[in-house]
């Protein structure tokens, strides 16, 4: 079975809990494999929870959850140095992020003090507990979620630090009537979680992190991931556009892409279908565009006044 056919596999897995998903299922997919972290956006209730839940069972990986509000401490997160009163010894306890897919619930309800503890996790794969470094899993991604609409009232937004380092940020939206009838339908009778079935194994997704690498980039495709970039930094609707990182994570966003579609090199379309998800969360609008545009709205101008390079195979 080759990788379309199991990428298929996957979603109908995932889709037997997470119903008309299946893009938002490939976006993670893409993002695991570069060890990207994804910022899910939508309102209560549609679904989050259960999609890292499941993904993280068609791997066979660790899942762990950490429900953010103002009063979780830094050492919640990431562990404690603890004194054992039996042992008469300080003994290490590490946090929840100790998994292969971790569950950020609400990360703006949390203090900045708070948020910051995820900056050594996401960006170094690592956490520090009293001056002792321990590695974390691999895979390891975060999977956290905020809600648009939320009233300011009891929030800390992310700072654009923080921001930048997650690969994507993907707008799950409410589900068509279709849809919603069809989870209706699947519920009824309980949760289908159980019946959810592993299709990779953790050593599979290593071997394939490492396949996603050997994916070409033409120097016309790199060039036109360059012009995007760069008229993101001077475009009169943005004071504060895309920075290296968020290059970095386009170019590889668009080799992920190319990798699911049995390809070993980029297109110019790997990289439109991959650019909202990746660069709108970096952009920082300014005031007069913020109060009549979305970041993707801009970004969707950005791409239109970019010329496109023609697909000629490789781009060679």
């Amino acid at each position: 079975m080759n990788l379309s056919d199991r990428l298929l596999q996957l979603k109908k897995e995932i889709g037997k809990a997470i119903i008309g998903k299946e893009d938002i299922v490939e976006m993670v997919f893409i993002s695991l494999l570069n060890d990207g972290h994804v910022l899910l956006e939508s309102v209560p209730g549609t679904g989050k929870t259960q999609l890292a839940k499941s993904f993280a069972k068609t791997l066979n990986g660790s899942f762990k959850r950490i429900q953010f509000t103002p009063d979780l401490l830094p050492s919640d997160v990431t562990g404690i140095q603890f004194f054992h009163p039996k042992e008469q010894d300080f003994q290490l306890r590490i946090g929840p992020v100790m998994t292969n897919i971790l569950l950020a619930d609400e990360i703006n309800r949390a203090t900045p003090r708070t948020q910051a503890s995820l900056l050594e996790v996401m960006e170094e794969k690592q956490v520090t507990i009293d001056g002792e470094t321990i590695s974390l899993p691999n895979p390891f991604i975060v999977m956290a979620t905020q809600n648009p609409i939320e009233s300011q009232q009891g929030t800390f937004a992310l700072p654009e630090a923080q921001m930048d380092r997650f690969f994507m940020q993907i707008p799950l939206g409410y589900p068509t009537m279709e849809e919603e009838k069809q989870i209706m339908q699947t519920y009824r009778l309980g949760s289908p979680f159980n019946e959810i079935e592993t299709i990779f194994t953790l050593d599979e997704i290593t071997r394939m992190k490492e396949e996603v690498k050997k994916v070409t980039v033409s120097e016309d495709v790199e060039e036109y991931i360059l012009n995007i970039i760069h008229l993101t930094r001077n475009y009169d609707e943005i004071e504060m556009g895309v920075s290296p990182r968020g290059t970095l994570a386009l170019m590889r966003g668009a080799q992920g892409r190319a990798f699911l579609q049995n390809r070993y090199y980029v297109t110019p379309q790997d990289v439109k279908d991959v650019a909202v998800y990746i660069l709108a969360h970096r952009l920082v609008l300014t005031m007069d565009a913020s109060l009549k545009k979305t970041n993707s709205q801009v970004l969707q101008s950005v791409l239109n006044q970019v010329q496109v390079p023609a697909e000629t195979g490789a781009l060679k």
